[in-house]
């Protein structure tokens, strides 16, 4: 079977690869091809071959709370404003639409796939649907990596939030210690405090999937208040007139500005990835093929919405824009010069929650995506990885495994002053990356005419699925070169971003030598578990396999 050959329906269900007394045995119907409407939604996970193990206690809200706290616009906002606004003075704003505008034709596609396939590791499971074992491995792979980098980075934000509420935060170099997470001190106090934040996370992931959506679901609603009530407050505050975005006031002098504001985007790409979260944790939620594709689209676009207001909120109420606090205390610092010391610390709180609670999805989406391709045989170790608590109903191992692997990232960067920058910028790339291993496979099969069976499915209700229609190839296609130019903006070696020593070119050059690095390592695994194994699941697997019930891979 060609790589591109539409997937057979599975029918078998099977059990993950771990001893049967560490995972729920409840036996799941079969049935419910993906063309008509489904009566329970273990029915229609065992369409694809899975029994329910994971459990579905997962609603709209936490659904959509999922993704949001992803997105997470106190968090990344906070954590990279000064960066943004070093780059591109006031003007940097403008690189937000765009990046909204681009990754909500990525969200799109991803709702419609999610309706498809409502399958934990989303992106994994939908890139090897379309384009074969092997794309999908690779895909997966690189989302791995890029989600356990991306809950170190959510990790370290409690750095600009935390100091600020309270001195006694900053456990290196003491309360008198420069704070500012570029900084020395303020680098090495951010492992310290995502060290601890991560310990956390991990206990609250594999308690149960229930405290998880519940803490997520809380995060959430005070974020959401904590956004509306400082963009009201710092919009009542004004020093300058919202008209400001049209200049590049605060900007350091010297050459053309288009180069300094796509550096600026990094704060943009960084803040909008991540919505595809509720696509994780499908087989966790209620209806997923009704629910998730709605509340993917809503976790991008309230986020956008809210932060393109913060961002002017803050520029219109920052005390200067010139003599460097901006750069130096980001959104933290304008809160508490313009606020005070009361009401900006209950704010500053809202913000450590939402840091909290976007670890916490990180984490779990990234333990969603570990179990999804432990399942299938595909990673080292996957008797364990792919094991479900009973008691809890969560991957308790992949929740560790993500939880230690962004530990050892932050204390790998113990004294380097580029932590935030370098790790932000790296952890996008590999995002973008696994993101085109979805979205390329789907604009060839469309172009192809290959997705007619899928299209006319309809959710747990028989209404149609959603669906882009006539605007399907347009939508995809520009959505895959906006990523392809992003790709290359986050992983161009700027010493800006990468190198704050000027000088050390691996450094500089460590964005495309990391992603280099993790796509070799993963070709010789993959290499080496092909001719040990020869198979690596069952996703891409020849019909007469499947009906085996067993089912092997093909390379």
């Amino acid at each position: 079977m060609s790589p591109l050959d539409p997937l057979p329906q599975q029918t078998s269900v099977r059990p993950s690869p771990a001893s049967t007394d560490s995972v729920s045995t409840g036996a799941v119907p079969t049935g419910a091809a993906s063309t008509g409407a489904v009566s329970t939604d273990s029915g229609e996970l065992a369409t694809f071959g899975y029994r329910q193990d994971l459990h579905r206690s997962v609603g709209t809200f936490a659904s959509f709370a999922a993704g949001f706290s992803f997105v997470s616009i106190l968090t990344t906002v906070f954590q990279l404003f000064g960066l943004g606004f070093s780059f591109g003075g006031a003007a940097f704003f403008w690189a937000w639409p765009v990046v909204f505008a681009g990754q909500l034709l990525v969200a799109l596609n991803f709702a419609q796939l999610a309706a498809w396939w409502p399958i934990s590791g989303a992106i994994f499971q939908w890139s090897s649907r379309l384009a074969g074992s092997i794309v999908g491995w690779f895909t997966g792979w690189t989302m791995i990596i890029g989600q356990i980098l991306t809950v170190a980075v959510a990790a370290v934000a409690v750095q600009a939030v935390l100091p600020a509420i309270w001195s006694g935060f900053q456990i290196v170099g003491g309360p008198d210690a420069d704070p500012a997470p570029l900084s020395p001190t303020g680098a090495a106090n951010s492992v310290v405090l995502g060290c601890i934040l991560l310990v956390v996370t991990t206990v609250v992931n594999v308690v149960s999937v229930r405290l998880m959506a519940r803490v997520t679901s809380v995060g959430v609603v005070i974020e959401i208040v904590g956004v509306i009530a400082l963009i009201a407050c710092l919009f009542f505050l004004p020093e300058r007139s919202a008209s400001v975005v049209f200049t590049t006031e605060g900007r350091e002098p010297g050459g053309a500005y288009i180069w300094v504001w796509l550096a600026s985007a990094l704060m943009a790409a960084y803040v909008m990835v991540g919505f595809d979260s509720a696509g994780e944790l499908s087989e966790e939620t209620h209806a997923p093929r009704r629910t998730t594709p709605k509340t993917i689209i809503r976790a991008l676009t309230v986020s956008g919405l809210g932060g393109a207001l913060l961002i002017i909120a803050a520029l219109v109420a920052a005390p200067s824009l010139t003599d460097g606090s901006l750069v130096s205390g980001g959104l933290a610092g304008v809160v508490d010069a313009r606020l005070g010391p009361v009401l900006g610390r209950l704010l500053l709180c809202a913000v450590a929650v939402a840091v909290f609670a976007c670890t916490l999805a990180v984490q779990t989406s990234g333990s969603r995506m570990m179990y999804s391709m432990a399942r299938e045989r595909a990673l080292p170790f996957s008797a364990a990885l792919s094991r479900v608590s009973v008691r809890t109903g969560t991957p308790i191992i992949t929740s560790v495994v993500v939880g230690v692997g962004a530990a050892l990232v932050l204390l790998a960067n113990v004294g380097q002053s580029a932590l935030f920058t370098a790790l932000s910028s790296l952890c996008i790339a590999m995002l973008y990356l696994a993101y085109l291993g979805v979205t390329v496979p789907l604009l060839v099969r469309r172009i192809q005419g290959r997705t007619r069976v899928e299209e006319s499915g309809v959710d747990e209700e028989g209404k149609p699925l959603f669906s882009l229609g006539r605007w399907a190839i347009p939508v995809n296609a520009v959505a895959v070169v906006y990523q392809v130019l992003m790709v290359v903006n986050l992983a161009w070696p700027r010493s800006a971003i990468y190198d704050l020593t000027g000088h050390t070119w691996w450094l500089q050059w460590s964005a495309l030598l990391f992603i280099g690095a993790s796509l070799l390592l993963g070709g010789a695994y993959y290499r080496f578990s092909h001719r040990r194994h020869r198979s690596l699941g069952v996703i891409a697997a020849e019909p007469a396999a499947v009906s085996a019930s067993a089912g092997v891979g093909v390379a």
